[in-house]
């Protein structure tokens, strides 16, 4: 990962919370690359910049973006349901929901930049298929991210203890060895 001259550090296993959303920051940047150049090189083969910076983006979105899920399906969210009320039982299913339309908008717009950075073209109908895909992640995101940052993860850090958030940055950790 590139460093930021005045960039916030990332947080640290100590502040998972903080690690969820320093994830947000990279889901959005990887995100904006992937619809940049999906807007720009309509009909035309990619140049190798781009695609390099969609190869980083999907490798990101294989890798950190099911960890991410992971960390908040398997560490965050099963204490916040056993300390949370029946409005939280409701907000961490439908994340969980989004969790799945994303894993599926995601394995189509790999499929598509896949097949056109091997084809070096892209057809009418996949050039539509790979807007839509990418449209609807950037919209999901941006309403999934928006309802855990100001919601659920505030929330986390009044209703969870050091001794929970000590266990989850475990996990966390544990997840990345």
């Amino acid at each position: 990962m590139t460093v930021q001259i005045g960039a916030k550090p990332d947080s640290g296993f100590d502040d998972p919370i903080g690690m969820l959303v320093d994830c947000h920051r990279r889901i959005e940047r990887f995100l904006n690359v992937l619809s940049v150049v999906a807007e720009r090189a309509q009909g035309r083969a990619l140049s190798q910049e781009e695609a390099a910076a969609v190869q980083s983006a999907l490798q990101y979105f294989r890798v950190g973006g099911q960890r991410h899920t992971a960390d908040e399906e398997e560490s965050l969210f099963p204490r916040l349901r056993a300390e949370g009320s029946d409005q939280t039982l409701s907000e961490l299913a439908a994340l969980e929901s989004d969790h799945g339309d994303a894993s599926d908008l995601h394995a189509v717009a790999e499929t598509v930049y896949t097949d056109w950075i091997a084809a070096g073209e892209l057809r009418p109908e996949q050039q539509s298929q790979l807007q839509s895909a990418v449209s609807k992640l950037a919209s999901l995101y941006s309403r999934h991210i928006g309802i855990e940052e100001s919601i659920v993860f505030p929330r986390a850090a009044k209703a969870l203890g050091q001794k929970d958030l000590a266990e989850i940055g475990q996990e966390f950790r544990t997840r990345r060895a």
